[in-house]
């Protein structure tokens, strides 16, 4: 069972991901999808399992660079890794509703 302080940990890691932008998508990666998964050790360890919208985005090297220091710089965390994968795939159905109400998809 987690504990109270990995439960925050990952609320604050969920706010700091919805902060980080696709360059080419005006949403940010939390609604977009591209997160598959956070989870928190009990040592502040994060890690992320994440992809992109494409392995050709032009935001490949930076973005999981930007996702780490930001998730580093959240009160508890000691540590952040960020998994890149590609399987399964991205497509617009993972968005949440507000991501597609955003781009207008509703």
């Amino acid at each position: 069972m987690e504990s109270i302080n990995e439960t925050v940990i990952e609320a604050q890691v969920l706010d700091a991901l919805r902060t980080c932008f696709d360059p080419e998508i005006p949403v940010n990666v939390y609604e977009l999808g591209l997160v598959y998964d956070v989870h928190v050790d009990s040592a502040g360890v994060v890690a992320i399992k994440m992809t992109l919208t494409s392995p050709h985005c032009p935001a490949v090297q930076s973005l999981p660079a930007e996702i780490e220091t930001k998730v580093k710089a959240v009160p508890g965390v000691t540590d952040a890794k960020i998994d890149l994968v590609w399987d399964p795939p991205w497509d617009p159905s993972k968005m949440s509703e507000a991501a597609r109400l955003q781009l207008g998809m509703m």
